[in-house]
């Protein structure tokens, strides 16, 4: 038996749509499942953990959604060790992006979900929760913070307004970061704990970050003008941030951060500093390309 876990508001309602879509995908080939659903993210959750109370020996769970609801899932997929797999309906989709999966085309991912084994990748661990992409704080958690305080617009287009309010009164903050092999001491605009290669939609903030190696990459962009800010923001999409002087990335399995400030993981609020994170390998099973 599988968990079909549908957010059905994921993407604007393409989570509905897509996942109407899946379940006639695993019913054509007769694959076992249960729906799972609700009508806010709690309800979501607890609606599954009872699942995996009744199944507690599930094929998986396959969730359709975005980065937010893989981050609440794994709370419960992780320490049960049962395989997750997270069909992209999201807007971000950034887990899905590193995997190395279409956005576009699902039935080659869909096919080897139900023929293929899952196999292991790292996951971050952050003040108890598990994250899959990027944990990060600085400008980027301040521009999530106001977004989710606007009820127009929608989607993606939200953080660009939220970006619009909060650069021109943005301040970069102090950092005390501790390491593997080092404490730093800095001021900085943005700080980003990568486990995955990308956030936001696909800003590939630490390009080289591999989920296979038991390390984060930790990427600090130290204080630059506003105007040279916008310079180099648009770089980020190709990861080509990275050769900026202002911009400085480190591997580390462990980051203990200290400031006056929030952090975001997979999109969804952690809550203010101090954090502390650390890189477990083989942490979770899901499905490669």
């Amino acid at each position: 038996m599988w968990a079909l876990v549908i957010n059905p508001t994921s993407g604007g309602g393409k989570g509905a749509t897509i996942g109407i879509y899946v379940a006639g995908f695993l019913s054509s080939r007769q694959i076992a499942h249960e729906i799972v659903s609700g009508n806010s993210s709690i309800a979501l959750v607890n609606n599954l953990s009872k699942f995996l109370q009744k199944y507690p020996d599930c094929a998986g769970v396959i969730a359709v959604g975005g980065d937010g609801l893989t981050h609440n899932i794994l709370a419960l997929t992780t320490p049960a060790q049962i395989p997750l797999a997270v069909v992209p309906a999201g807007t971000g989709n950034d887990f899905v992006r590193t995997l190395g999966w279409s956005l576009l085309d699902l039935d080659p991912y869909l096919e080897s979900i139900i023929s293929m084994p899952a196999l292991p990748i790292d996951l971050g661990l952050v003040n108890g929760q598990w994250f899959a992409a990027v944990l990060s704080t600085g400008f980027d958690s301040i521009v999530n913070e106001k977004a989710n305080t606007l009820a127009w617009p929608k989607g993606a287009m939200k953080y660009n307004v939220a970006i619009a309010i909060e650069l021109p009164r943005f301040k970069p903050r102090h950092y005390e970061i501790t390491l593997d092999n080092q404490q730093i001491t800095t001021q900085a605009m943005l700080i980003a704990i990568a486990n995955g290669r990308s956030y936001g939609g696909g800003m590939l903030v630490c390009p080289d970050a591999d989920l296979h190696d038991g390390y984060f990459d930790v990427m600090l962009l130290h204080p630059v003008s506003k105007v040279e800010f916008l310079k180099v923001f648009p770089r980020v999409f190709k990861g080509e941030h990275v050769t900026h002087p202002a911009v400085e990335i480190i591997r580390s399995k462990n980051v203990q951060i200290t400031a006056d400030a929030i952090a975001y993981a997979d999109g969804e609020r952690i809550g203010p500093l101090p954090m502390s994170a650390e890189c477990i390998p083989n942490a979770m099973h899901t499905w490669i390309p």
